[in-house]
């Protein structure tokens, strides 16, 4: 892992609100984020929604902490965004999340080198194909290492500087396989269920003190399909053919998307839907909870079932 810069209530009676509740005495609301001036910890930021969240950012005056597991692309984005906001400041830092010693040394080093935080976007995050049974259990646990373990462990670090500046917020990204869970993807769905519900729990924890978001995008055009990870134990010619099909149908822009977490982020949004491909499966799952999957089946003939 390694560090690196570029430039830059009144009449209540007394004493009634210490006996409330720590929730009840907050405001409900918080007002708009403030982007201008704050500072951003960014993580699987070397491309896809990570790389648009860390321009978008910029481009709003935020100083950035972005961190990946890629150097070489990781220090490209610094160098685009040093480009595009000389006034920016941005630290990065080169950890892999899958390894909890450097996630502890990732959150150490991100508290000694920026005294203020304002906005955490638990955004990296790794995809693997196979069914529970063709899943060992090292490969299952990479997969919750890096989804949910690693931006917990990075929640608990940072929070209580987040907390030190008023008006602070936590983003973690979910995904459509955090609303519905579909054959073949049960180590990357219960990842994204867990984070899920987490995130649910602490923007409740900590409502009218930090906005909490929680993301679940549907088909955004990044490198996850064809850079997940293929059981062992899986047909690794058909796994990788199904990967290759389904990165086809990921075509909404990354900028996009990355621009309405960041209008989530700034409106305080508990929850960020993008695309339809999110939104008609959310539906599908409210309404059926326990049949969605055959439901989702009948519309999309093509999309198969892992047996």
């Amino acid at each position: 892992m390694s560090g690196t810069d570029s430039a830059e209530g009144a009449g209540d009676p007394a004493g009634a609100e210490e006996k409330l509740p720590q929730q009840l005495a907050r405001p409900a609301h918080l007002p708009p984020f403030r982007f201008n001036g704050a500072v951003a910890v960014v993580t699987g930021a070397a491309g896809g929604m990570g790389e648009q969240l860390a321009y978008g950012l910029a481009l709003r005056g935020t100083h950035l902490v972005l961190v990946d597991r890629d150097a070489e692309r990781l220090a490209a984005v610094s160098e685009a965004v040093a480009r595009r906001r000389p006034e920016t400041r941005v630290r990065t830092f080169v950890a892999d999340l899958a390894d909890p010693d450097a996630v502890r040394r990732l959150a150490a080093d991100i508290l000694d080198a920026e005294p203020v935080l304002n906005l955490l976007i638990n955004n990296a995050g790794v995809a693997l194909a196979g069914t529970f049974e063709e899943t060992s259990a090292e490969e299952f646990d990479w997969v919750l290492a890096i989804n949910f373990a690693a931006p917990v462990a990075l929640t608990r670090a940072l929070l209580p500087r987040l907390r030190a500046s008023a008006g602070s917020h936590i983003v973690n990204l979910s995904s459509l396989f955090g609303l519905i869970a579909p054959p073949g993807q049960t180590a990357y769905s219960a990842s994204k269920f867990a984070i899920r519900g987490f995130t649910e729990a602490l923007r409740h924890e900590l409502a009218g003190e930090v906005g909490v978001t929680s993301v679940h995008p549907g088909g955004i055009k990044t490198r996850i399909a064809l850079d997940a990870r293929v059981a062992a134990a899986a047909d690794q010619e058909q796994s990788a053919k199904a990967m290759r099909a389904f990165n086809k149908v990921l075509t909404y822009p990354a900028d996009r998307a990355a621009g309405q977490i960041i209008e989530g982020v700034r409106r305080r949004r508990g929850r960020v839907l993008i695309a339809m491909s999110a939104r008609i499966p959310d539906v599908l799952a409210r309404l059926f909870p326990t049949t969605y999957w055959e439901q989702f089946e009948r519309l999309n003939p093509r999309s198969g079932r892992r047996r």
